[in-house]
């Protein structure tokens, strides 16, 4: 793939400041990618005390299947299946720090100690497959109190069972949304609690690592972008201010972290719109994000409002990680219409991003890492009792 076709997607002024001519691939001009070409797509990746066995992590992905937050036997075939596929990390979907805080009834939650139990059992089983785990902690704001995707997404109304979204300022999502109630001091520090003490039941579930989601449109990314952000207070305005609530969040959940666990943030690197949250600001922000102890930006883009035009094609969003990761210094993911092993082994070779994270494609197959390292020419890491057999079928 050349520059010119991962990075000429549209007019987009996200997109022209990706264009720099003589790089293939990405904009990545790291010397550490020069000077150690042996990395790859299944070396391992060492993030403070954990190693991920390989650069394929399961991107995060909203089943919309839980009841009152309590994960289930869906999500532990679901997340398992994967582990026993071969995925390095499983990234547990987004994950309500408050009841107000999901997207829709059926998200997951972790802002009541029982919920710990039923995600323990996932974890410990995903752990024993060779997995790292990872949990991404979320807030939906906005959009909040929708119905699920395969019913219309919709907003419910009180009458459905729906409730009260929060936001930075009262700007509906769309126009059928209802108008969110802005979120005063004592509800922001509420939100900060929620976020802490979220991680800490993730910590007694057993996961190795947690992400912080400030992307997609919800809660956090919302008070970033200037479009849904109009505050006059702390919050608001300035960059600085627009980025206070986000940094409070992650200073106080790396404080109750352990300092071997790694702590991951997903941003939308660009709202894809003119006047709103955009590259440099993603850049600025990754850079004060990586001194309060954050060790990867999952780099995603859009979500902020409906009418953005994004040019969704293959590899639309790696040259904003490769852009972050040269220019913040700090190690990226990758995701988006990743789909074939050749691809994605070319994003971690050419230093565009230290992880890939397979989304859609790991819910086709669950077994896309195995068989990426065959067509990569690596030993597969079939499980125990399958391996055995496929093998022997194979002589």
């Amino acid at each position: 793939m050349t520059t010119q076709n991962i990075t000429t997607l549209s007019s987009s002024p996200a997109q022209t400041e990706l264009k720099t001519p003589g790089y293939q691939g990405c904009q990545s001009r790291s010397l550490h990618d020069l000077e150690i070409p042996e990395v790859d797509l299944f070396t391992p990746l060492i993030i403070r005390d954990i190693t991920l066995p390989s650069r394929v992590a399961m991107s995060p992905m909203c089943q919309y299947s839980a009841e009152n937050g309590f994960a289930n036997d869906w999500h532990f075939v679901h997340l398992g299946s994967r582990a026993v596929g071969g995925t390095g990390l499983i990234m547990v979907e987004a994950t309500a720090v408050t009841p107000q805080g999901r997207i829709t009834p059926g998200d997951l939650g972790l802002w009541d100690d029982k919920q710990i139990e039923s995600l323990t059992r996932i974890v410990r089983f995903l752990r024993q497959q060779g997995s790292v785990t990872g949990i991404q902690l979320a807030h939906a704001g906005r959009k909040a109190s929708c119905n699920v995707p395969w019913l219309g997404g919709t907003p419910l109304t009180p009458e459905q069972g729906g409730w009260q979204p929060v936001a930075p300022s009262p700007i509906p999502f769309q126009e059928n949304s209802p108008v969110p109630i802005p979120l005063d001091e004592r509800g922001i520090q509420e939100v900060i609690f929620a976020f802490v003490a979220a991680a800490q039941r993730a910590l007694q579930a057993g996961f190795q690592m947690i992400e912080i989601h400030a992307a997609h449109g919800y809660l956090l990314h919302s008070f970033l972008s200037p479009l849904s952000n109009r505050r006059t207070d702390i919050y608001g305005g300035s960059l600085e201010n627009r980025m206070r609530l986000l940094l409070e969040v992650v200073r106080r959940v790396r404080d109750v972290l352990p300092n071997g666990m790694p702590l991951f943030v997903r941003l939308s690197a660009t709202d894809w719109v003119e006047g709103g949250w955009d590259l440099q600001q993603s850049i600025i922000l990754s850079r004060e994000l990586k001194t309060l102890g954050v060790d990867l930006i999952d780099v995603s883009t859009g979500g902020l409002v409906p009418h953005a035009r994004i040019p969704v094609e293959k590899g639309y969003q790696v040259p904003f990680a490769a852009k972050i990761r040269e220019e913040a210094g700090i190690m990226t993911g990758a995701v988006g219409l990743i789909n074939e092993a050749e691809y994605a082994d070319q994003i971690i070779t050419r230093g565009c991003a230290d992880l890939v994270l397979i989304g859609r494609e790991l819910l086709r197959d669950p077994y896309w890492s195995i068989y990426a390292r065959c067509s990569l020419d690596e030993e597969p890491n079939w499980p125990v009792p399958y391996g055995y057999a496929v093998k022997r079928q194979r002589r």
